[in-house]
């Protein structure tokens, strides 16, 4: 067994950062590489995504405020150079969701997920540096998201836009007409709630609490505790497709943002909905303690993949059901994540993890660094149990 102790996690903390600080880094073009395959060599051509960006400038200000390491820093300063000059729209606003390895515009389209995660690390920085354009940055996006995604009738936010924020039938992540997502609402709430740890502004606070409410009102299904994936505009769900890794990275961050806020009547229910969220996620694990990726109980399908960041967000969701229980069932199951985690996932040859293992425990030797594989999910995970275990 893995040891599950603070400086386990501390341990692996500081050798994601230290990977992504000796292979991210692009010293010609600046910023981060957009892609970085299993051998290590960076693809320098490789298109560069937002919602990697984002997540890039949020670890490293996270690490510089937890470690108080000025290279830390000095790479969240590269993030946020790379943030601003490239992906921030002059003409109207927002960011674009890609640019090209030069900086220039790729997909121009306003992805509200993609506005999230620059807001998420820009809040971070903010909060780490005291950097006033970077909060005015934040702010920016604040505003542009409530003016054109807000949904004022229905409640919640629309999923996506073309450049000029006018109407499109192209949502990225999904198509028109299933307009709002969870996937959105976990990481735009999540986005507010950290804009408004450093902004505490009224109307932030308001709409913030009122997506919290949406959310465990409209995408927790209150029949099985686990979340509906995409709707159309009045919130009929397309399927009811099962993602358990959702499930339980929303049973945690959903609790967390309404202590956040300091709600008292939203932390109480937010509690007895974490809680049930974990259990029903719960029914996602295999044998060997790790989360299958996905059910759908239309066709009966199981995907029985294990992805990196599931594992991390189940770590942290079954510790945090047995910090608000003290149940030891919640303990054990995240510590059989820790050690499925360091067990599977961990490359210990090349470092970072492995973005998939296959139910049998053979890891799929894909990208270290790409659009989606980012630091964000186990550099947080392992800060959250480094902070959560350090108080046990």
């Amino acid at each position: 067994m893995a040891e599950f102790t603070p400086e386990a996690f501390k341990k692996e903390l500081l050798s994601i950062l230290t990977y992504w600080e000796k292979y991210g880094p692009d010293p010609d073009k600046g910023g981060f590489y957009g892609r970085v395959n299993y051998e290590n060599q960076a693809v320098k051509d490789s298109e560069r995504s937002v919602v990697l960006t984002g997540r890039i400038l949020w670890t490293y200000s996270l690490a510089h405020r937890i470690f108080k390491e000025a290279k830390y820093l000095t790479l969240a300063d590269r993030a946020y150079q790379q943030l601003v000059k490239h992906f921030f729209d002059p003409e109207h606003g927002g960011v674009y969701w890609s640019v090209k390895a030069d900086g220039t515009p790729l997909e121009t389209k306003k992805q509200i997920y993609g506005n999230a995660f620059a807001m998420y690390g820009l809040s971070e920085y903010y909060r780490v540096t005291h950097y006033q354009p970077a909060l005015d940055k934040a702010k920016e996006l604040f505003n542009v998201i409530e003016k054109y995604a807000f949904d004022a009738v229905n409640g919640g936010y629309r999923e996506a836009f073309a450049r000029d924020w006018s109407e499109t039938d192209d949502y990225i992540l999904n198509k028109s007409p299933w307009i709002k997502s969870m996937n959105t609402h976990l990481h735009l709430v999540e986005a507010y709630a950290n804009l408004y740890s450093v902004w505490p502004d009224p109307k932030l606070k308001k709409q913030t609490s009122d997506m919290l409410e949406a959310i465990i009102t409209r995408i927790v299904n209150p029949q099985t505790n686990s979340m509906e994936l995409f709707f159309d505009e009045k919130w009929k769900p397309k399927d009811h497709i099962i993602s358990y890794g959702h499930d339980i990275e929303a049973s945690w961050l959903l609790f967390e943002t309404a202590e956040i806020l300091h709600d008292e009547r939203l932390i109480e229910k937010l509690k007895k909905v974490s809680i049930a969220m974990a259990d029903s996620a719960s029914k996602g694990l295999a044998a060997d303690g790790a989360l299958n990726y996905e059910y759908d109980p239309a066709t009966k399908h199981l995907q029985t993949d294990r992805s990196w960041w599931v594992l991390a967000e189940q770590m942290v969701g079954f510790y945090n059901a047995y910090q608000l229980t003290k149940d030891e069932q919640y303990k054990v199951k995240a510590e059989r994540s820790w050690d499925y985690i360091v067990d599977k996932f961990v490359d210990h040859e090349k470092g970072e993890w492995y973005g998939t293992v296959k139910a049998d425990g053979t890891p799929v030797k894909g990208d270290k660094i790409n659009f989606w594989k980012c630091p964000y999910h186990n550099s947080r995970a392992c800060a959250e149990m480094l902070r959560r275990v350090s108080k046990s």
